[in-house]
């Protein structure tokens, strides 16, 4: 008991001091996760479960297309990526289709990479001081 409430309190801290460009990461690895999860539920025919893992994912892709500052041109291209998965999701859920699932989990894996690379590369080389 007392493991899962500081790993709920470390989980709490983690989300409550992360820049907008971790909590977007964030949002990419949940996203791929609950994708995964639905992929393995299909796999053993649980459908509750491809259903749960599915709304969960596209809840996350719902708020990654709601936080999209449209002032800037490239929010669009995210935008007609984010609808894209969407929709892949949404007929994978209704056809039960693990191939639609995996091109959607696929494009949000790629997001997130990408992501990934645009931190790693917005901080730029670390200066060090030599004396």
């Amino acid at each position: 008991m007392a493991y899962n409430n500081a790993a709920k309190a470390y989980g709490n801290n983690r989300v409550n001091t992360a820049s907008q460009a971790e909590l977007t990461l964030m949002l990419y690895e949940g996203a791929v996760k609950f994708g995964n999860k639905a992929l393995v539920a299909m796999e053993n025919s649980d459908y509750e479960q491809v259903n749960v893992n599915i709304q969960k994912c596209r809840n996350i892709v719902v708020e990654l297309t709601s936080t999209l500052n449209m002032k800037y041109p490239v929010a669009n291209d995210f935008k007609q990526i984010y609808d894209y998965i969407f929709a892949l999701l949404l007929q994978a859920n209704l056809r039960k289709d693990s191939e639609l699932l995996g091109r959607a989990v696929d494009e949000l894996r790629d997001m997130r990479d990408i992501w990934k690379q645009v931190m790693s590369t917005a901080k730029g080389p670390q200066l060090t001081l030599d004396t």
